[in-house]
C-alpha cells in the first residue's frame, strides 16, 4: 500500500477528513445504507461486497496461544475525542507503537463499536475497541479489545467525561491519556489477515484480537451507545481460505 492510498484508508477509518453529513449520506448501519449494501453505494466500496478477506470474523476459542508476544510501546498520547457520526474516536499523538514480528506500527487513533464486531464462538461482546496503527509504508494493523460488562474501565471513565454527543463535535482532552490502560495483562491474541470494518473495506489489514476481554461498566457502555445513537457493528464475514493464527 503506497503512502497516498494509506492516507485515504486512514481518512476513511477516522472519517474526520470528510464532513459528517457527507459521511452519513454515503453509508450507515441500517436501511439501504447499511452493511448489506455498502458495496453498491460507491464503486470505491466494491471490496465490501466482493472482498475475500473481510473483517470482522467469528473466532474459535482456544486454550493456549502459540503466537510471539506483541511488544507495546505506548505513551500518553490520546489528545482529542471526536464524534464522527459513526463512532467515538480518540486521536493519538505521534510516538506510540507496537512491534509485530520485528515490524513497527505507530498508533494513530482508537475507536469503539457496540456490540462487538468480532465474535468468539459466535458470542458478541457488549463493546469492542479498535486501536489503529500504520507503518511507515501505510500498512495497517488493528488491535481489537473485547469488553465484558463489569467493573468500570478507568481509561473510559476519563474519556467519557467529555464524550461528544453531537455529530462533528470534538474536544481536546485535558491531559494526554495512555491507551495501554485498555489492555489486559494477559495479551494472548488471535491473528488473521482482514480488512477495514467500514467502507471502503480495504484489505491487507493485520488483525490482532486480544483473547482475554477487559471490562466496562453498564453505564459506560450505555453512555457510548447514547452518544453514537445506534448499533455501529458490521456483521461477521466469511473466513473463506484464511487461517486464524492462535
Amino acid at each position: 500500500m503506497n503512502t497516498e492510498l494509506a492516507a485515504l484508508v486512514l481518512a476513511c477509518v477516522s472519517l474526520s477528513a470528510v464532513s459528517p453529513a457527507m459521511a452519513q449520506h454515503h453509508w450507515g448501519y441500517s436501511g439501504y445504507e447499511g452493511p448489506r449494501n455498502w458495496g453498491k453505494l460507491d464503486p470505491k466500496f466494491a471490496a465490501c461486497a466482493i472482498g475475500k478477506n473481510q473483517s470482522p470474523v467469528n473466532l474459535p476459542s482456544f486454550k493456549k496461544g502459540q503466537q510471539k508476544p506483541v511488544e507495546f510501546d505506548y505513551k500518553g498520547g490520546a489528545s482529542e475525542i471526536l464524534n464522527n457520526g459513526h463512532t467515538i474516536e480518540i486521536e493519538y499523538r505521534e510516538g506510540s507503537s507496537l512491534i509485530v514480528d520485528g515490524h513497527t506500527y505507530e498508533l494513530k487513533q482508537f475507536h469503539f463499536h457496540a456490540p462487538s464486531e468480532n465474535t468468539i464462538n459466535g458470542k458478541h461482546f457488549p463493546l469492542e475497541g479498535h486501536l489503529v496503527h500504520a507503518d511507515k509504508d501505510g500498512h495497517l494493523a488493528v488491535v481489537a479489545i473485547l469488553f465484558n460488562e463489569g467493573p468500570a474501565n478507568p481509561l473510559i471513565a476519563s474519556l467519557w467525561q467529555g464524550i461528544p454527543s453531537k455529530v462533528g463535535e470534538k474536544h481536546e482532552l485535558p491531559e494526554p491519556l495512555n491507551a495501554v490502560q485498555l489492555l489486559p495483562s494477559d495479551r494472548e491474541y488471535y491473528r488473521f489477515a482482514g480488512s477495514l470494518t467500514t467502507p471502503p473495506c480495504s484489505e491487507g489489514v493485520t488483525w490482532l484480537v486480544v483473547r482475554k476481554p477487559v471490562t466496562a461498566s453498564k453505564e459506560q457502555i450505555a453512555a457510548f451507545s447514547k452518544a453514537v445513537g445506534f448499533a455501529n457493528s458490521r456483521p461477521v464475514q466469511p473466513l473463506n481460505a484464511r487461517r486464524v493464527l492462535m
